[in-house]
């Protein structure tokens, strides 16, 4: 048996994954375990739930990779204060502690997190080979095109090349400072979202408005080639040598500072989010018919953190030259745990790889679980009420189905934790999507975030093309494709709607009705849709379940938390956001809980405002 143990660490969103033999055995963010949004730091718990899981000691690892060359890396950072100077000094003064005390000594690092049991040496890969083989390697294809799009590695911030049966090849890329990730997150700090974990915001925002200022940014900032390489001007940003990440320059072409992060979004704003997003979308097509035309391959695997731009995936997969495509779930830096992995085992020590027919992922659900003595254990001695479904689990989805029908929203929380920013049915927030209230009530008493975000619609892969634009039995399972709603699921505005589509107060707008599953249909008509089929269990049976009592095949899934907080992962993470919100039922495994039956002196034991007040609001 050969085990190999990859990780993330030191810069944003750190994790741990095992493959064991070939095979995907467990992977996890660090964030879950910490409560800290986006934790950096060596990730310890997820390495601990990894081995756990794997029943292995640190002792028992045979390879531990990290998922890039922090030498390189550093050489990048030298060379571009040094091309930068003097103006670079602030942030020159910045970084260089940290690398001079943790960074460059990652061997140390590494053997201080893992307690000093590992003997073996450690495996640097490139970043975006992570990337690349995050991608490929779990995929469902034999061999395929590879994409990779991010903020920056070492010095390369897209790559692309071929896989082939257990070897990836990176052959192109484009080099720091020109990067599309970078781009979308200068416009995010911009619009007065938090980079590195806002930009999904942003996609969510462009909807809202007019691409009016496309040709402005292509014209002005971004020289984008038709064959979907580009260069940025960089005298409209800032990222290089300061400690923001867009200069003057940009501020006045368009037209003022940065927005404050709580001030009113305007007019401007959404028509910024737009016309980025517009570029965005372009710069990818682009770069998707290039590498389909110099590959000659006809599926596509995509990874790095521009790879969650699910609206841009969403065309690439029915404008775009492939037949098919496949994105890795955690897609971001978090992935590259895995890819170090799979690299490893594959082009490493030369073993060979049998694609699964769907992929092997899993499903993403790679992280701990929690088993209902263990869950009614905490519940005793909190003194919460529950009803125990202990062995009828048809009894148990028949009364969620029936309280999500009756308007109420339930925690969802079973099985196995997710893998990547998604929540994909284990720990979910879920609700009615024909409920016209549902949006507005899930983001303002439950999520505590902006009205106009959307949510998804977790769909039976079987009956998704009933409601929207996909091929028949298409599988979505990560929520990392939008696709438009069916014309005949639209409803017809009204004169008082169409007023309201176009008010400038978003709260208006999102109030909106535009299909007959509103909570789910954006004001574009479009969904960022996940497949659920029998390898989601119970989850897939609620669902099905649900059907049966209101002949929808579709709920409300968002991901269980509040503003700012990561993901639950714990029956105590759950049970705190249920009592510290308006969450009206919380299903932990087996066992269901009411809001309205727990006892005074459970809901007054957790301060919910000091609860939310908790998370930084990103």
């Amino acid at each position: 048996m050969a085990s190999i143990l990859g990780i993330s660490a030191f810069y944003h969103d750190s994790a741990a994954a095992l493959v064991v033999d070939g095979k995907v055995v467990a992977a996890a963010q660090e964030e879950r375990f910490t409560r800290r949004k986006g934790d950096h730091e060596f990730p310890a718990n997820a390495v601990r739930y990894c081995l756990e899981a794997g029943g292995l000691r640190v002792e028992d690892l045979d390879h531990v990779g990290f998922y890039e060359k922090p030498l390189r890396k550093f050489e990048r950072l030298l060379e571009t204060y040094i091309a930068y100077a003097p103006r670079g000094l602030v942030s020159f003064l910045k970084a260089m502690p940290l690398w001079l005390k943790q960074k460059l000594h990652l061997p140390r690092e590494m053997d201080r997190g893992l307690g000093g049991g590992y003997r073996g040496r450690y495996v640097f890969c490139d970043h975006h080979e992570s990337h690349a083989a995050s991608a490929f390697f779990p995929s469902p294809f034999e061999e395929a095109a590879i994409l990779t799009l991010d903020g920056v590695g070492e010095w390369s911030t897209s790559t692309y090349g071929v896989g082939r049966g257990n070897r990836v090849d990176l052959t192109h890329e484009v080099r720091f400072p020109h990067s599309l990730g970078l781009l979308y997150s200068a416009f995010t700090y911009y619009l007065g979202f938090k980079v590195n974990s806002g930009e999904y915001k942003v996609m969510g925002l462009a909807p809202y408005g007019d691409p009016r200022f496309r040709d402005a940014i292509l014209g002005e900032i971004v020289d984008l080639r038709p064959d979907g390489s580009f260069r940025l001007d960089m005298s409209y940003f800032n990222y290089c040598q300061g400690l923001t990440m867009t200069s003057e320059k940009l501020h006045r072409l368009f037209g003022g500072p940065p927005r404050h992060q709580e001030s009113r979004l305007e007019q401007r704003h959404m028509d910024i989010a737009a016309s980025l997003q517009a570029v965005c979308e372009e710069a990818m097509m682009r770069a998707a018919r290039h590498v389909h035309e110099e590959t000659k391959q006809r599926k596509l695997v995509l990874a790095g953190g521009v790879a969650l731009n699910c609206v841009a995936n969403g065309k690439i997969l029915r404008d775009g030259p492939f037949e098919d495509i496949w994105i890795q779930p955690a897609a971001g830096d978090a992935g590259g745990a895995l890819g170090v992995a799979l690299l490893i085992w594959h082009q490493l020590l030369g073993n060979p790889r049998r694609p699964e027919p769907e992929d092997s992922m899993r499903g993403a659900l790679l992280g701990p679980r929690y088993e209902a003595p263990e869950i009614r254990r905490y519940l005793d001695e909190v003194g919460a009420r529950y009803a125990s479904f202990e062995g009828d689990e048809a009894a148990l989805v028949d009364r969620v189905a029936d309280e999500i029908a009756a308007g109420k929203i339930v925690g969802w929380f079973h099985g196995r934790m997710e893998y990547g920013p998604r929540a994909l049915g284990s720990r979910s927030i879920l609700g009615d999507p024909r409920n016209p209230e549902m949006q507005a009530k899930m983001n303002l008493k439950i999520k505590f975030r902006e009205s106009f975000r959307p949510f998804a619609p977790s769909a039976l892969r079987n009956r998704v093309q009933d409601y929207f634009r996909m091929r028949p039995d298409e599988s979505s399972p990560y929520m990392l494709l939008v696709a438009p709603v069916l014309e005949e699921r639209r409803r017809k505005l009204t004169d008082a709607d169409a007023a309201a589509h176009k008010d400038p107060d978003l709260r208006r707008r999102v109030n909106v009705l535009r299909s007959d599953v509103p909570a789910v249909t954006h004001v574009d008509y479009s969904a960022r849709v996940q497949t659920v089929d029998a390898r989601n269990g119970r989850y897939e049976r609620l669902i099905r379940r649900f059907e049966e009592k209101t002949g929808c095949p579709i709920v409300v899934n968002t991901s269980f938390n509040i503003r700012g907080e990561p993901i639950v992962e714990s029956p105590d993470d759950a049970f705190r956001c249920f009592i510290g919100t308006e969450m009206d039922v919380l299903v932990l495994e087996d066992l269901v809980l009411e809001k309205g039956e727990q006892p005074a002196s459970v809901k007054g034991a957790l301060d919910a405002e000091a609860y939310r007040s908790s998370y930084e609001l990103d």
